[in-house]
């Protein structure tokens, strides 16, 4: 049974949250759940939660994350387990435990590798958590993982109408270097084809390392 918090669509994050950091990690199957309430509520047309499925369990050219919140009192799930299982290999008791409480998840993403083409196939954020640089974060994260894959070029496609994706998209080395006419089918609205093509050069590392240097906390 999934133990994963599911947020309200239309719920924002009130005053009172202290959240410290957000944690861009790869997505679980227990995350399923939340990752279709945001997809619901960020598409017209959206993905089956068996696709989901499928390509957590059975697409190798599959790469999926999650960004997760953390309560400022909170650690990282990952840091939590290294240091509990530390503690109990060398007999240790602490008298402050770390607190493991980890927000509910607020945005994902997935890409696809082919050859030495990455493609993104998908990037959304809760819609009560937008214009907080998640979606920034979890592209860094995909852009991140291409470079590790050893990706030539970086694709995705992207609604005409939205200009605040594209000029995220942008903002990071894309380029529109085609069009797909009435790609999405909810509303036969077209899609650009935007591509990094000089991705795997010294060049674009530089400017990927200082536009995350940038996103971060006094950056």
């Amino acid at each position: 049974m999934s133990s994963q918090v599911v947020l309200n669509p239309l719920q924002a994050p009130s005053a009172s949250e202290r959240i410290a950091s957000v944690v861009v990690m790869p997505m679980a199957l227990d995350d399923i759940p939340a990752v279709m309430a945001i997809e619901r509520a960020s598409f017209p047309r959206p993905w089956p939660e068996h696709a989901y499925r499928y390509e957590l369990s059975e697409n190798p050219e599959a790469y999926f994350v999650v960004a997760r919140a953390y309560e400022v009192e909170a650690t990282p799930a990952s840091a939590c387990s290294h240091w509990q299982r530390l503690a109990q290999r060398l007999g240790l008791r602490s008298r402050a435990p770390v607190r493991c409480a980890p927000h509910a998840v607020v945005g994902f993403a997935g890409m696809w590798m082919h050859v030495d083409e990455a493609h993104i196939a998908t990037i959304a954020a809760h819609p009560g958590w937008r214009r907080r640089g998640i979606g920034e974060r979890l592209l860094i994260n995909l852009l991140r993982e291409a470079q590790r894959r050893r990706a030539e070029i970086v694709t995705l496609e992207v609604r005409v109408s939205n200009v605040a994706a594209q000029h995220l998209y942008r903002k990071y080395g894309f380029e529109e270097v085609g069009r797909r006419k009435a790609y999405y089918q909810d509303n036969r609205e077209d899609a650009l084809l935007m591509t990094i093509v000089h991705f795997n050069t010294p060049e674009y590392r530089a400017q990927l390392d200082a536009l995350e240097r940038r996103l971060r906390p006094g950056g």
